[in-house]
C-alpha cells in the first residue's frame, strides 16, 4: 500500500463517521442501520434492508450511495418481468442494423461501483443466474456468449418488503451478508418531527462526501490490513458453538466473510485492530429469519458486554408494556390513564435508571454501548407512547 493511502485512510474514516452522524440525524431511529450499511460497504459486501413500505429504505440507500464522489451509481426496481438486458445492458440497435450483436453497458449494473436494487426478491427467473454471478463474483456473461465481463461493483444495497418465498430468491438472499430490519417510527416525538419536516423547510444539511478512490483504497487495502487478534478468533469459535447448541447454523463461507465486517467496523472507529465491540455487527449476519435475530443478538452480546444482555432483558419487559398498551385500545381513558400512572410509568422509570447505569458502566470499561443505547431509545419511545396515548400529553411537549 502506498504511503499516501496510509496517510489518507484516517481522514477517510473521519469523514465516514461524519456521514454516519449526518444520516442518523436525518433518518430518525436508524442510527445502527446507517452505521451497519457503511461497515458493509467498507467490507465490500452486500446488505438487505427488510421492512414494510414507507420506512425510507429507498431514500436512505440513495442518500448513502450518493455520498461517494466520482462513483458510478446504478439503481433499479426489479419485477418478475425484468430482463437481464435491462439490468446489464440493452442491445445496441444501431450495431444490430449493421449485423453486429452488441450491448450498451454504460449506466447499467455492468459499470456500476455501487448499486441499489429495490424489491430484490422479485428478480425474474431469466435474470436470476446473472444476478447471482453479479453479486457473488462481480461477473456478467454477455448475451452473445462472449468472455465474462468483470464488473467494478464494490457493494450493493438491496431492499425488500418481505422475505424470499422460493428457492430461486432464497439463493439471492444467501448472497446478502448483512440483513437489517427497519420498521415504522416508534417514538411519537420522532413522528411529530417527521410531520414538521413536511411543512417546514429544513436548513440545508451538512453533506460530507468521500471520493471513489478513497473508498476503493479502504475496501481493497486498508480494511484488510486491520489486525484480527487471537482473542477474536477464539471468540468467533465460541460464538459458533453457542449458536449451534441453539440449532442456529451458518455456513463456513458466511463466517469467513464476516471477518471482513469486523475489520471494517474497527476501521470506521479509527482502530487498527479488531476488538470485542466489533462483534456486535454479527447480530445482523448470523440469522435467516427475523425470529432468530433476538437469539443471535443475546449470544453475541453475552460475549461483547454482559450488561448489554441485561439491557435486552429489560427490553423484553418494555415490549410487554408496549403490548399491554396496544391491548388497551378502545378502553375508557380513565382506565388506561390509571394503568399508566400506577404500573407503566413506574416500571419504565426503573428501567431507565437501570439502563443509564448499565450504559455508564459499559462506557467506563470501554465496552460498546450500542445495544444499550438501542434499548434506551426503545424505552423512551414506549414512554412517549404512554404519555401521548394513555395520558393525552401532546407529542411536541414530549419531545421538549
Amino acid at each position: 500500500m502506498a504511503a499516501r493511502d496510509l496517510e489518507g485512510s484516517p481522514d477517510t474514516a473521519v469523514r465516514l463517521r461524519a456521514i454516519t452522524s449526518e444520516l442518523s440525524a436525518r433518518f430518525y431511529e436508524r442510527d445502527e442501520v446507517v452505521r451497519t450499511l457503511i461497515v458493509t460497504m467498507l467490507a465490500g459486501q452486500h446488505s438487505l434492508l427488510l421492512g414494510p413500505p414507507g420506512t425510507a429504505k429507498s431514500e436512505l440507500a440513495r442518500e448513502l450511495t450518493s455520498r461517494i464522489e466520482d462513483a458510478s451509481l446504478w439503481e433499479i426496481l426489479l419485477s418478475k418481468f425484468t430482463s437481464p438486458t435491462r439490468m446489464f445492458g440493452p442491445i445496441d440497435i444501431a450495431a444490430l442494423s449493421r449485423g453486429e450483436y452488441r450491448q450498451v453497458y454504460d449506466g447499467r449494473a455492468t459499470t456500476a461501483h455501487v448499486a441499489f436494487i429495490d424489491e430484490i426478491f422479485k428478480c425474474s427467473t431469466a435474470a436470476l443466474n446473472e444476478t447471482l454471478g453479479y453479486l457473488n463474483e462481480r461477473l456478467y456473461h454477455p448475451e452473445n456468449g462472449g468472455a465474462p465481463i468483470h464488473c467494478p461493483l464494490i457493494s450493493a444495497v438491496t431492499a425488500s418488503n418481505e422475505l424470499p418465498s422460493g428457492e430461486d430468491s432464497a439463493a439471492i438472499y444467501d448472497r446478502l451478508l448483512v440483513r437489517l430490519e427497519v420498521d415504522y417510527l416508534a417514538d411519537p416525538s420522532n413522528f411529530a418531527a417527521l410531520i414538521r419536516s413536511a411543512v417546514v423547510a429544513p436548513h440545508p444539511p451538512t453533506r460530507t462526501t468521500i471520493t471513489l478512490a478513497e473508498l476503493q483504497a479502504a475496501v481493497s487495502t486498508v480494511v484488510p490490513a486491520v489486525d484480527v487478534p487471537a482473542v477474536i478468533v477464539d471468540a468467533l469459535c465460541t460464538l459458533r458453538a453457542a449458536l449451534r447448541r441453539r440449532e442456529l447454523i451458518s455456513s463456513d463461507r458466511r463466517w469467513r466473510v464476516s471477518v471482513r465486517l469486523l475489520q471494517a467496523s474497527a476501521f470506521l472507529d479509527g482502530r487498527t485492530e479488531v476488538s470485542e465491540n466489533d462483534l456486535t455487527v454479527l447480530t445482523h449476519v448470523l440469522w435467516d429469519s427475523p425470529a432468530q435475530r433476538p437469539t443471535v443478538e443475546r449470544e453475541v452480546l453475552q460475549m461483547v458486554n454482559p450488561g448489554a444482555r441485561e439491557a435486552l432483558d429489560l427490553a423484553d419487559a418494555i415490549e410487554e408494556l408496549a403490548a399491554d398498551l396496544d391491548a388497551k385500545a378502545g378502553q375508557a381513558r380513565d382506565t388506561v390513564s390509571d394503568w399508566a400512572i400506577r404500573e407503566a410509568n413506574p416500571k419504565l422509570a426503573r428501567a431507565a435508571k437501570k439502563l443509564n447505569k448499565l450504559r455508564t458502566d459499559a462506557s467506563t470499561t470501554g465496552r460498546s454501548t450500542s445495544a444499550i443505547d438501542r434499548v434506551i431509545s426503545r424505552q423512551k419511545a414506549v414512554h412517549a407512547r404512554i404519555l401521548t396515548e394513555a395520558l393525552g400529553v401532546d407529542a411536541s411537549m414530549v419531545q421538549a
